[in-house]
């Protein structure tokens, strides 16, 4: 985005689940010409940001920092000055443990117009995702967010423990897993009893959400057993004890899965959020996209003619999108398609229809090429028949209704190629174990898929989950090696959720097995 002026937004960008993210933040992101982004951010939070927008990782980590504090502040300061939208996208809330303060004096001082946009803060929306509530009639009207980074080995803390320990009745330690031993033996020698509940909450809002409760008395021992390590907040207090009660998150069917969708982004997005709302994290990586034909003259050719059709026959939203893109284009009316009947492969493409003024007159019961042929055969025998599709697919529809006797012209109305975008990304996060399951919604996303992989695909997806809408995809997964956990009864993405629902539901209560499954 280029602006003679630059401006600095420090953004929070919440605790790791994406649907945190406020909408300001958001609209940041829409606008901005670079984005500076710490370690623990969620990686789809980069999505929103236009495809030439700069992104520079400037992540700290305990043993290794990216960029000093210092070189940070100076790198938004050049920023600014070469004019673009930054937006410094913090995890949590900028002003809370994040040090956006000190960058927001380093912008004042060097001249650099910004603003803060809070984040929800890792200290309330952790317990919550826990079902802990930091405050609660009855058992806790005060809470306090103290770091748990302070060394234990300096002389005067600045904590005041004893004010903690006596006063204050639900404590939130951020990233204090490494001091825990020594945050727990200042409050006892402070007063607070052994018995005090204690939740230790790792990866949370995450797929690898993990909880560990117990008192103040045993849960140095308890993390030791389990081998508990930061990313964790440490909550301390009474209201802890209301987990076993409000915990939500867990009931979830998909919870603690991280799932990949496939489909090109303009079409994810009712999967993405279907999948958010059953627990799954969703990362989404549109291995295709849709680009126009590389030459429109076929499909302006039949266009020219299309009084002469007497129907048209629609398989994918897609190819409706490009059909009536072009049609526009070319300035020809909707009413040029008076009299023609119109046949759609499924509801998805019924509706894009629909949106755009057209009802379809026929719609198969199993929204396969195969279906379309044997209900739709008979019917436009002797019929001329237009069939504006992707310059991939598969040639069974247009042979079959020609075998029928009908006259069928088939032209490119649009082409499907490889996103190569975030591709390595792709590879490091199958690579590390972090994905439970992969969903393909059509053949050249199997394909796509595998291809952008290379040529250890096959390992790098072993032991994932893979799910499919309908059988011709779940039979190209098979025939390229994959291992198929379920395919959708009702070739739909709303018969996709379904199916990885029930999935997971019969592991989950006992009624099944699988060598595949597994939780992050």
């Amino acid at each position: 985005m280029e602006n003679t002026r630059g401006k600095v937004f420090l953004v929070g960008a919440g605790p790791g689940d994406p649907g945190l993210l406020t909408v300001k933040g958001r609209e940041c992101l829409a606008r901005a010409g670079a984005v500076v982004y710490d370690r623990l951010l969620n990686p789809a939070l980069l999505e929103y940001a236009p495809p030439e927008a700069v992104r520079i990782y400037v992540g700290k980590a305990p043993d290794r920092h990216a960029l000093s504090q210092d070189e940070i502040n100076d790198l938004l300061v050049d920023l600014a000055r070469q004019g673009k939208q930054v937006v410094r996208l913090k995890g949590g809330d900028p002003f809370v443990f994040g040090r956006g303060g000190e960058e927001a004096l380093a912008l004042r001082a060097a001249g650099i117009p910004f603003e803060v946009v809070p984040g929800v803060t890792a200290a309330v929306a952790v317990p919550a995702y826990a079902g802990i509530p930091v405050t609660h009639r009855g058992l806790a009207s005060t809470a306090a967010f103290i770091t748990g980074n302070e060394d234990p080995r300096k002389g005067n803390s600045a904590i005041n423990w004893e004010g903690l320990a006596r006063a204050v009745d639900t404590l939130v330690f951020l990233m204090g897993m490494a001091n825990l031993p020594y945050i727990v033996s200042r409050l006892l020698a402070c007063g607070r009893s052994p018995d005090t509940p204690v939740a230790l909450i790792r990866w949370g809002t995450r797929a690898e959400q993990e909880t560990l409760t117990g008192t103040l008395a045993d849960i140095e021992g308890r993390a030791q057993e389990a081998g508990f390590r930061n990313p964790a907040i440490i909550i301390i207090g009474q209201v802890v004890n209301l987990r076993s009660t409000l915990a939500w998150l867990e009931d979830k069917p998909l919870f603690g899965r991280r799932v990949i969708v496939t489909r090109p982004r303009a079409q994810a997005e009712g999967l993405t959020r279907s999948l958010a709302d059953l627990g799954a994290e969703v990362i989404n990586f549109p291995v295709i996209r849709t680009e126009p034909p590389a030459d429109w003259q076929p499909l302006d050719t039949a266009l020219d003619a299309i009084g002469e059709f007497d129907w048209i026959i629609f398989t994918s939203a897609n190819g409706v999108r490009y059909f009536w893109r072009r049609l526009l284009e070319r300035h020809q009316d909707i009413r040029s398609l008076a009299g023609i009947r119109i046949a759609a492969i499924g509801p998805a493409t019924s509706r894009a229809l629909e949106e755009r003024g057209l009802l379809t007159d026929w719609q198969p019961r199993e929204y396969v090429a195969e279906a379309v042929a044997a209900g739709l055969g008979p019917r436009v025998r002797g019929r001329r028949v237009l069939l504006p599709r992707a310059d991939i697919a598969r040639p069974f529809l247009a042979v079959d209704l020609r075998r029928q006797g009908a006259e069928v012209t088939e032209v490119t109305a649009y082409r499907t190629v490889k996103n190569e975008e975030n591709a390595g990304s792709l590879k490091e996060m199958l690579a590390a174990g972090k994905v439970a399951a992969v969903t393909f919604t059509s053949s050249s996303t199997v394909r796509a898929f595998l291809d952008l992989l290379g040529s250890g695909a096959l390992d790098l997806v072993q032991g994932i989950d893979v799910f499919c809408l309908g059988p011709v995809t779940a039979a190209t997964a098979r025939e390229a090696g994959l291992q198929v956990a379920a395919t959708a009864g009702e070739y739909t993405v709303e018969g996709l959720v379904r199916a990885m629902e029930n999935y997971y539901t019969t592991i989950r209560d006992g009624g099944g097995d699988s060598n595949q499954s597994r939780s992050l």
